[in-house]
């Protein structure tokens, strides 16, 4: 009887202490991620207009110049375009 207390107990500290493990990655986590967030946004939280850089293609000079468009631009052109047959019947 004496033997499984004593197991009981062993098993109960373990348990606390790798709790105690779990908590502190935790936090040592959640404080990681913050920080990056926060470096991350950092000329959008200290600059009076700031926001965050356009990368869609839409916002790229250099492409819209070739004319490479978005996939939503390309099905909304490609929808627009009148084939030979819809410019006959106009």
């Amino acid at each position: 009887m004496r033997k499984s207390y004593f197991i009981i107990a062993e098993t109960l500290i373990f348990a606390f202490t790798n709790i105690e493990k779990m908590l502190k990655t935790l936090l040592l986590t959640v404080l990681i991620i913050v920080i990056c967030v926060v470096l991350l946004c950092i000329k959008v939280l200290l600059k009076k207009d700031g926001r965050f850089p356009n990368t869609h293609i839409e916002g790229n000079k250099a492409l819209r110049r070739k004319k490479i468009y978005c996939a939503k631009t390309e099905d909304r052109l490609q929808y627009e375009h009148k084939n030979l047959f819809e410019r006959l019947q106009e």
